[in-house]
């Protein structure tokens, strides 16, 4: 099979190549940058040049490949809304490439965008309306005669070369000298590690169902007090409550995330694909010491301007 991958270099794509490859199939990576292509390039897969803006790199891209992986975002959360707006330009796009060859999209969307019915979210709850990213509305848009899946991702994909939100907690940890968390800190976020990310992107790629919605669980929600707590014994800082209030000027950014009470499940995804996650869970992958080497940090830093 010939997979066009958006977001083929970054930190989840460029583990999705892999898989892909050495599952067996060929893979066609969309680059924007000379460093980008020539990471495509190492990983053993062909380089198309574009990026999300470029629609019509899109629509080629998909129109010779027998299956879509779309990965690419733009983490932009102070200017989200745009950015969200380019992704259900780009969706839309290379499902009407796709259109009426029954071909697989797979379109990646989160878990925190769910409106939640019970203790924990689960693959059958839907997003909520309001909220700016339309990923799983333009994955509907996009399903004329196409195969298109949903993968779920938690707020938290970790593993080596993570620059998400871990990261930069540990960054503001070490300027304001305290890791904190929110309230009693026992809000819960989920997580998985990408390799088994990449994993599940591959099986929805070959086995999913048109119109599902799949989940990347591996921990279904971790007290966040108890990541706050790992940084605190790794860079020796004291570790401290924030009021919703005090959230706000403490977290900047960040703010809008570390409250959330978010926890999710796997299940029916384990049930269906016969996935299970098999790497560490976020606090094993913390305890390992590698998230609090200065270049990661740096590299969180510079992804969040």
């Amino acid at each position: 099979m010939r997979v066009f991958v958006t977001g083929a270099s970054g930190f989840i794509g460029s583990v999705i190549v892999r898989e892909l490859i050495d599952a067996g199939h060929k893979v066609l990576g969309l680059a924007r940058s000379d460093a980008a292509a020539a990471s495509i390039t190492a990983a053993g897969a062909d380089v198309h040049r574009g990026s999300l803006e470029d629609l019509e790199s899109l629509r080629s891209g998909a129109a010779g490949a027998d299956g879509v992986i779309h990965t690419a975002f733009i983490h932009d959360f102070s200017n989200y809304a745009p950015a969200a707006e380019k992704d259900r330009r780009a969706i839309e796009t290379l499902g009407a490439a796709l259109a009426g060859s029954n071909r697989s999209l797979v379109v990646t969307s989160g878990t925190l965008l769910l409106q939640r019915q019970g203790p924990v979210a689960t693959e059958e709850d839907e997003p909520i309306p309001s909220f700016p990213r339309k990923s799983e509305q333009a994955a509907a848009m996009a399903s004329r005669g196409v195969r298109v899946s949903v993968l779920r991702l938690p707020p938290s994909v970790h593993g080596d070369g993570d620059h998400g939100f871990v990261p930069a907690l540990i960054k503001l940890a070490r300027e304001k000298g305290e890791s904190a968390y929110v309230g009693d800190g026992l809000n819960r976020w989920p997580a998985v590690h990408r390799l088994d990310a990449a994993h599940l992107y591959r099986l929805v790629l070959e086995k999913g169902s048109a119109g599902a919605s799949y989940h990347a669980i591996g921990d279904e929600g971790v007290p966040f007090q108890n990541i706050a707590e790992v940084i605190d014994r790794r860079l020796h800082v004291p570790v401290v409550s924030k009021s919703p209030e005090q959230a706000a000027q403490h977290f900047g950014w960040l703010a809008h995330f570390v409250g959330v009470d978010c926890p999710a499940s796997s299940k029916l995804t384990e049930e269906k694909l016969e996935w299970q996650p098999k790497q560490p869970g976020i606090i094993a992958d913390l305890e390992r010491g590698t998230y609090f080497e200065p270049e990661q940090t740096a590299h969180a830093a510079q992804s969040h301007r």
